[in-house]
């Protein structure tokens, strides 16, 4: 399947969504002691939303409320459910729920399903206990926005807050290698020569990149998403 991209009307609604809640990141103050290793967050507000961009927030058990946010974490949020919408096939609608729950401190979010309607239907674009494309495709969209993801055993994702980029952690490693191999079908993909195999990719689509690179892992987990949800084959 090789969609076009989404209309351009959703694309401005989605991305009006996450420009109008978008902040300036604060730097992380670092105690000056061993102990204190771990960076810390500077005391801020937390803002109230119950949406992220167009889309209702839902708890687990179905219910709509409203939940407390860093103002930064809900910002990326936005972007990144444009970028997954404005990516997925032209028959599917924005997202209108994201099912999850947000740790109290406002900076991490445990996604279980990304819902959209075709036609009349209520429609599941991601569902985490549903191991398919869809689902690497959207673990895709999470390392092009966020520094931090983590498939947890019932397969909901679990996303810190950060700015976005190659880091080199196991998990983005790990994440590589099972896009290299599922969604591309590179069955000897291994972290331990996954930028060759993820510039393979790359350079299938056409952007060729050193996949480790700022602008090569953007490209490849762009590539991954399109790929996984169908709106590009790349072949």
């Amino acid at each position: 399947m090789n969609d076009n991209p989404y209309p351009l009307s959703r694309r401005r609604l989605l991305a009006g969504a996450a420009a109008a809640s978008a902040v300036t990141v604060t730097g992380v103050a670092v105690a000056p002691t061993a102990a204190a290793a771990t960076p810390v967050r500077p005391t801020t507000p937390l803002v109230a939303r119950d949406r992220i961009a167009t889309a209702v927030l839902r708890a687990p058990d179905g219910t709509a409320a409203v939940v407390r946010f860093q103002a930064d974490f809900h910002a990326r949020l936005a972007a990144w459910l444009a970028f997954w919408s404005a990516n997925s096939p032209r028959a599917w609608s924005a997202p209108v729920q994201v099912v999850g729950r947000v740790k109290p401190a406002g900076d991490a979010l445990t996604l279980h399903a990304i819902l959209y309607r075709r036609d009349d239907d209520l429609c599941a674009g991601f569902a985490a206990g549903r191991r398919d494309a869809s689902h690497a495709a959207t673990l895709a969209s999470l390392h092009h926005h966020f520094p931090s993801v983590r498939v947890l055993q019932d397969g909901t994702v679990r996303v810190g807050d950060g700015p976005a980029g190659f880091t080199g952690a196991p998990g983005q490693v790990a994440f590589a290698v099972a896009a290299c191999r599922e969604l591309w079908g590179d069955g000897d993909a291994t972290a331990a020569r996954w930028a060759e195999h993820a510039g393979r990719a790359l350079a299938r689509a056409g952007q060729p990149a050193d996949a480790a690179s700022h602008a090569g892992w953007a490209a490849f987990t762009r590539i991954s998403l399109r790929r996984g949800l169908g709106t590009e084959s790349y072949e």
